[in-house]
This record gives structure tokens, C-alpha cells and sequence, in this order.
């Protein structure tokens, strides 16, 4: 007897040599209690985050948060997945925050138009944060800055679009400010990292 759909795509989940379709995909997220990335079919468990990483991302999540109440753009923390189409193949990632100034969505679990991105890296995730994401990323015509914050040391690096081009910005300093005006609003390095232990 074969298994039901919902039964055979949540099976399917623990075998990364299995193909699902982006449907089957998304229903079985709202079912699962680990969340995976998608791509092109197959799905990849995400690993935990260390606590330096947690606290990291609530920080700026919470002063984005109180930053963008009342106002047309929108933070979302760690469960609001980034769909990007690829090759005519579809992708979902989680990024640990994305800001979007999209007014309507065509669903409730991601988000098609991402403005600002922010993923604190580890050692694991690194090349991938730092290449793969970043071109699919910026793919995406809606996206404007893409940052990634290191977990280990106080140190922030911001891609921003410049036209057709990207521009780096390197943040060291101690008392730094990540300044991002495409929604009017500083962050300064002591608020990232505050009780990070960083």
C-alpha cells in the first residue's frame, strides 16, 4: 500500500538524494520541527545555531523591530524563508534575518523581495553565506544590502548594490555604526554584539 503524499514527502526529508517539488516542500516545513533549506528539489537539514549566534541575530532583529514599527518595511527573524528562483529552478533559504518593504507577499512563509539580508556566519556556513547566498541573493531585483556578521570576533562585512555592481564596507571598530539608509536607520557594533559574549 502506498504512503500518503504528506507521509511519503516527510520520509523523503531525511534522504538528501530525494527530489521533492517546491509544494510538497513547503507543506512539510509547517509539519517538521527541523527546518531545511531547499534546493532544486532536494533539502538539507540546517544545524543548530551556538548561543553567540542566537543572541546575535535577536539583537538585531529587536532593534530593527522597534526601528520599523508603523512603517512600510518589515523585520522577520530566523522562520521566514527567502524564495529565489535559479536556473528555472526554485530555491528557499533561511536567512537568520530579513527585512522586506514588499506590501503584499504572495505567501505567508517567505518572502519573494528581501530589501536587507543579514546572516551571522559560522565556521560551517561561511562559504556558502559568502558565495552561494550572496549570488542568489542579489539575484533578486528587490535586494539592496546584504550583511554578514561574524560570530566569533566584533566584525561586519555589508555588500551593498551600486548599480550593477556590488561595494564592500568592512565595520571593525569597536564603537562602529552599520549604516544603513536604505531604510534610515544605524546600528551601532556594541548593539549587535551585546551579550554575545563577542
Amino acid at each position: 500500500m502506498a504512503l500518503p503524499l504528506e507521509s511519503r514527502a516527510m520520509s523523503a526529508l531525511l534522504k538528501p538524494d530525494a527530489w521533492l517539488s517546491p509544494k510538497a516542500y513547503l507543506e512539510c516545513e509547517l509539519r517538521s520541527e527541523v527546518r531545511h533549506e531547499y534546493l532544486g528539489g532536494h533539502v538539507y537539514a540546517m544545524a543548530g545555531a551556538s548561543r553567540a549566534h542566537n543572541v546575535i541575530a535577536g539583537n538585531i532583529f529587536a532593534a530593527l523591530r522597534g526601528h520599523l514599527r508603523g512603517k512600510k518595511c518589515r523585520a522577520f527573524i530566523n522562520d521566514m524563508k527567502v524564495r529565489v528562483p535559479v536556473k528555472g529552478r526554485d530555491v528557499f533559504y533561511y536567512p537568520d534575518v530579513v527585512v522586506t518593504c514588499q506590501a503584499r507577499e504572495s505567501s505567508e512563509y517567505f518572502t519573494e523581495s528581501p530589501t536587507i539580508i543579514f546572516e551571522v556566519i559560522s565556521k560551517e556556513t561561511e562559504a556558502v553565506d559568502r558565495r552561494e547566498k550572496l549570488i542568489s541573493y542579489f539575484s533578486l531585483p528587490s535586494m539592496k544590502v546584504y550583511v554578514l556578521v561574524d560570530q566569533y570576533q566584533r566584525s561586519v562585512e555589508v555588500i551593498r548594490r551600486s548599480g550593477k555592481d556590488w561595494r564592500l564596507e568592512n565595520l571593525k571598530a569597536a564603537n562602529g555604526k552599520l549604516h544603513l539608509p536604505e531604510i534610515k536607520f544605524e546600528l551601532a557594533m556594541p548593539t549587535i554584539y551585546e551579550e554575545s559574549g563577542i
